[in-house]
């Protein structure tokens, strides 16, 4: 008989109950996406290389059609191989993320193993008591700068291992670190005001200076992280009063031995500890330093985390074994994160695959098109929404719609500034919850949020978050 006291409880619990598990929703995604590529009509519109931009662009009124190609069984079952390289070419999808996704594994495996984290969060813990909850809206700012600033995604994973047991010692749950995470990034990618990889990109591609329109963006900015930050302390304040209101709680005691590590409750923070900590910062310190001024990306990190990992386990003295042994069950702890992540990207590969995406796109386009200024800010919006599901990269999105969805504001007398910060504030809302944008999926994998407690959580913000965006959008329209 099922432990009735085991089941997850209140609406979390009766949404978990019926809703499938992410890697199922990803793999019916990728799915339906074939599907459509036997309905939509396969097309393309011409392409020139933008030196602002530093890439093809598409051309505004090229759209043609073309010879399709539907994917069929095959497709589908290779749509997960092909997530991770292309089958063909050997060019690389998600397999760098996977990748460092692992070797991150292995690094937080033999930090686990010193006992250093446990003993350290004692430390800090002690240091905190009675002003724990402001961790929250200090943390989600610094996220938020990342975000805002250079469009940090990806590199938050890094993050997780260390927040998720940090909250957990405070009195809250894996879900309030995730949420610090993923929305405190999330809504500095939303509110991005000079992020190469959104606001720049998509400027040039539209054909105004990135500038342009700064103002309503930090209006956006600010306001979403205050409501989010709000949000979160709320919920997090709630977990520490009444435990049982978490939206994990029945995952609770897996968190705890989870994210324990391997050090005594009563263990003093020793001197070797001491050592492994400042190891343990100086990684992220460098982890940041790289990616914002040295261009690093997954491949400089994972090179990263794996010589920090090695020396760990020197100055724990751990021995060749041990320090083997640790990184290898922390590799394999994170494994099927990693293959999540090219679960994602195969759902992409089946729309480039088949050539459908600029047929969505010209039917944007004609959809929004001819309309008056209010009506088109708010449509453009929603267009831009349903679009991110299929491209949640935001240079990407921004490379395809751009060229062709900016020229449409002149003729709704709308500023094509106004049509960047819809665009960017869109793709950054759905990427709050998007099932095929890996940082989503990965991130709430390793705090091991199960995918639909987390849209039980996160629905009553978004709603909140999308009347606030669309009012700010139609104000600025009306302006």
């Amino acid at each position: 008989m099922t432990d009735i006291a085991n089941r997850p409880q209140g609406a979390a619990g009766r949404l978990a109950s019926r809703f499938p598990a992410a890697t199922t929703i990803l793999f019916l995604l990728i799915v339906l996406v074939a599907a459509l590529t036997w309905v939509i009509p396969a097309g393309r519109f011409d392409r020139v290389e933008d030196p602002a931009v530093g890439r093809e662009v598409a051309v505004a009124g090229t759209y043609q059609r073309v010879e399709p190609d539907p994917q069929g069984p095959s497709d589908v079952l290779l749509a997960p191989i092909a997530g991770f390289y292309d089958p063909e070419s050997y060019q690389a999808n998600a397999v760098d993320v996977a990748l460092f996704v692992i070797v991150l594994g292995g690094f937080l495996g033999v930090v686990n193993a010193t006992g250093a984290i446990d003993a350290g969060i004692r430390r800090a813990m002690a240091g905190l008591r009675g002003r724990e909850i402001w961790m929250i809206p200090i943390l989600m700012s610094l996220f938020a700068l990342g975000g805002t600033t250079y469009g940090m995604a990806e590199e938050t994973l890094a993050f997780y291992g260390l927040l998720v047991p940090v909250m957990i010692a405070a009195g809250y749950d894996a879900a309030t670190a995730a949420a610090v995470i993923l929305l405190g990034a999330g809504i500095g990618t939303l509110g991005s005001t000079i992020n190469p990889f959104a606001t720049v990109i998509a400027s040039n591609a539209a054909g105004v200076p990135f500038t342009d329109g700064l103002a309503l963006r930090l209006v956006i900015l600010l306001g979403g992280l205050a409501v989010c930050a709000a949000f979160v302390m709320r919920y997090a304040a709630r977990v520490r009063r009444d435990p049982s209101r978490s939206i994990v709680a029945d995952l609770a005691a897996d968190h705890r031995a989870a994210f324990a590590g391997a050090a005594r409750p009563d263990a003093p923070l020793g001197r070797t500890q001491a050592v492994v900590l400042v190891v343990f910062a100086a990684t992220f310190a460098a982890l940041i330093w790289g990616v914002s001024s040295q261009g690093w990306w997954m491949a400089q990190m994972s090179a990263l985390f794996l010589g920090a990992a090695i020396l760990v386990g020197i100055v724990a003295r751990l021995g060749e074994k041990g320090l083997t042994e640790a990184f290898m069950a922390g590799a394999r702890d994170l494994l099927g994160v990693a293959l999540v992540i090219g679960l994602a990207r195969g759902i992409v590969v089946v729309m480039e695959r088949g050539r459908i995406a600029d047929t969505i796109l010209n039917a944007a386009a004609g959809l929004v098109g001819g309309l008056p200024d209010l009506a088109f800010v708010n449509l453009l919006f929603w267009v831009e929404a349903g679009m991110s599901v299929f491209v949640p990269s935001s240079s990407g999105l921004a490379v395809l719609s751009m060229p062709i969805l900016a020229p449409l504001a002149d003729f709704a007398g709308v500023d094509r500034a106004l049509v960047v910060t819809a665009f960017q504030s869109a793709n950054g809302l759905v990427n709050l919850v998007n099932p095929t944008f890996a940082v989503v999926i990965g991130g709430l994998a390793i705090a091991r949020v199960p995918y639909e407690r987390w849209l039980a959580f996160v629905w009553p913000l978004l709603l909140i978050l999308t009347v606030f965006i669309s009012a700010a959008l139609s104000a600025a329209a009306l302006l």
